[in-house]
């Protein structure tokens, strides 16, 4: 159907007039409007594969839910940027509810065993940014979801870290609201902190992402604090200099789920620096996360409601105790945190670019050069001065000296506490093998030699 003039109109209304504030970064934390600290308590929202954020009716039903049990944010791995979104948006908005939004496509997704950085992954990117821009309850975007996983998987690090460095520059370059581009990890012990370091490092904030989250299961009950590894993570977080939260949550084993790192996240221990945690997932599935149902397992093939053996549509009904039991922890964790006039930008930190080790899992050497988009490239990472800066805002222009850097559904979650986590998007395969492509060359890449360079 076409649109008429006015119905266009209309839509763009819609999708601006909204009760929620813009949410802002300063220095590593987020802020609302008035000043207070914004803390997340989120959930993963992904019904359907390709787009949750099309069917308003369900979005409402589901929002209403949420806000009983204290949501203030979903993340969403898939969209299609072709469609409309204004209800969805509408009902979470109304709900008290923001979003935060992967760019990648199954089709898009940077992957390390094929890695390119191209026009057609960007103009994906930048299709989905275009669609969702208006929305004030947008808290930010995810340029990429657990594309680092393996062992001989960092080599995609500065891909990840282009991918970032262009979709702000678009960002800025259309004069949108200044929300803040990621990365979400997979949280895993031989990259800690390496990977979040890397993303950060270099001096230049225009080369780095605005936040950083992990996926993080290890506290699995009956875990604590230290044995969780969790006093870990909280070390490698003091002074970071961009907000860090957890992106995904919520071990099972052996269940029901306690959710008792809660505690930890909004308590003493780690408040100072966390940003809070969304938890893996809302809806149940196989894999056994889901804090509600649509109904009983199996069903109807037919059912165009229903797939993978689970219904995707309907009244969500609570699984119980897990859904009363996080509940009850996010009832009783307010943390006041910090007002913005408060914060003191001069204690945060840039940290200092990872070396690589022969043998280990990191195998960036410092901070090289990023690769541009479309570039093709062989040899080895060219490293690059660092530049020096205060810092006075994660999305703001620091004072700099010194020479300037060179310019899904998800995979099942870990079933149990581990050294690593190795889940991914299986299928991202990348379709656009007929761009120009950034190439890695040689047969380094599978034993971690990473000889890629950039032709200067």
């Amino acid at each position: 159907m076409r649109f008429s003039s006015i119905a266009l109109a209309l839509s763009g209304l819609l999708s601006t007039a909204t009760a929620l504030d813009a949410i802002e970064v300063v220095g590593n934390k987020f802020f609302n409007k008035d000043g207070s600290q914004f803390f997340l308590k989120g959930v993963a929202y992904q019904l359907r594969p390709l787009d949750p954020l099309v069917d308003t009716d369900q979005c409402t039903r589901d929002a209403k839910l949420m806000k009983d049990l204290g949501v203030n944010s979903i993340r969403v791995y898939h969209v299609d940027a072709s469609a409309n979104h204004d209800g969805c948006m509408k009902a979470f908005d109304d709900a008290g509810i923001y979003v935060l939004i992967d760019l990648d496509t199954f089709a898009t997704y940077i992957l390390p065993h094929d890695l390119h950085w191209n026009e057609t992954q960007y103009d994906s990117y930048a299709a989905v940014m275009d669609t969702f821009h208006n929305y004030n309850n947008v808290l930010g975007f995810f340029i990429g979801n657990e594309n680092i996983a393996m062992k001989e998987d960092s080599i995609a690090a500065p891909f990840i870290k282009a991918a970032a460095r262009d979709m702000k520059a678009y960002r800025d370059k259309k004069k949108y609201r200044q929300f803040p581009i990621g990365y979400s990890a997979a949280d895993i012990l031989q990259l800690r902190p390496m990977l979040q370091n890397y993303l950060t490092c270099g001096g230049n904030p225009a080369d780095s992402v605005d936040f950083f989250a992990l996926n993080s299961y290890s506290w699995c009950d009956p875990a604590d604090y230290k044995t969780s590894t969790y006093d870990q993570l909280e070390e490698y977080a003091k002074n970071f200099p961009v907000p860090i939260f957890f992106s995904e949550t919520g071990c099972n084993v052996p269940g029901p789920r306690l959710f008792a790192d809660q505690d930890a996240i909004f308590g003493k221990d780690m408040v100072n620096d966390w940003s809070g945690a969304i938890i893996y997932e809302w809806i149940q599935e196989e894999n056994h996360y889901g804090l509600i149902s649509y109904g009983p397992s199996g069903g109807d093939a037919s059912n165009t409601d229903v797939e993978g053996g689970f219904t995707r549509k309907g009244t969500p009904t609570p699984v119980s105790p897990d859904f009363n039991n996080l509940k009850s922890k996010w009832a009783t964790n307010t943390p006041a945190g910090v007002h913005k006039t408060d914060v003191d930008t001069k204690t945060l930190t840039t940290p200092s670019c990872p070396t690589s080790t022969s043998g280990g899992w990191w195998a960036i050497d410092g901070n090289v050069r990023l690769p541009t988009l479309g570039e093709v490239v062989s040899g080895t990472y060219t490293q690059v001065p660092i530049t020096t800066m205060v810092i006075t805002s994660a999305l703001s222009t620091p004072t700099q000296t010194g020479q300037q850097s060179a310019k899904g559904s998800e995979a099942a979650k870990p079933s149990s506490t581990t050294s690593s986590t190795t889940s991914s998007k299986a299928d991202g395969k990348n379709s656009a093998s007929n761009n120009k492509q950034i190439s890695i060359l040689g047969s380094g890449i599978a034993a971690l030699a990473l000889f890629v360079a950039v032709a200067l």
